[in-house]
């Protein structure tokens, strides 16, 4: 691994990188030759052996994202999409109450508008809610977290550009 992608792994991603096995390709009769003939001397393979179970190369505990990273994940989400959210809610109550009791009648476009972009920012706030959470066990990061944003999208740049690279 080199040192910029060491740099910029995750801190609950595991150290080595997966090996594919080269599975080695089985002759079947059918693609023989008429020249070439199977060996007569080839051995069954039980049903047990061909259907043993593979070893994942980790376990769940190794690729899942730690319960502190997490839970700081989800207060995040909280704050950053629950606020917009409530915001676009009660623009509908308060306008319905202007409505009522002080005859004031706001252009239907403004609340929609309004309400429509306070809910964008619900939307918003939970993809920056997660990115914005420090991905580090000991590390809480700032109150809003514009420094832990920036590394953690760095991060799934990388991973994108890395997992782009492999395909082609």
């Amino acid at each position: 691994m080199s040192a910029e992608s060491e740099e910029n792994r995750l801190p609950f991603e595991p150290n080595k990188k997966r090996q594919k096995s080269a599975k080695p390709k089985a002759e079947t009769g059918k693609n023989l030759n008429k020249s070439e003939k199977k060996p007569a001397d080839t051995k069954k393979v039980s049903s047990k052996q061909k259907k043993q179970p593979k070893k994942p190369a980790y376990t769940k505990e190794q690729l899942a994202i730690p319960r502190v990273v997490s839970q700081r994940m989800m207060r995040r989400v909280a704050a950053f999409c629950g606020v917009p959210t409530l915001l676009g809610i009660s623009t509908l109550i308060v306008s319905y109450l202007l409505l009522i009791y002080t005859d004031i009648k706001l252009p239907p476009i403004s609340v929609l508008l309004l309400n429509l972009g306070f809910f964008g920012l619900g939307v918003v706030g939970i993809t920056y809610g997660v990115l914005s959470a420090s991905w580090e066990e000991g590390r809480a990061g700032g109150i809003f977290g514009w420094q832990e944003f920036n590394t953690n999208r760095e991060r799934m740049v990388t991973a994108w550009r890395e997992s782009k690279q492999k395909k082609v």
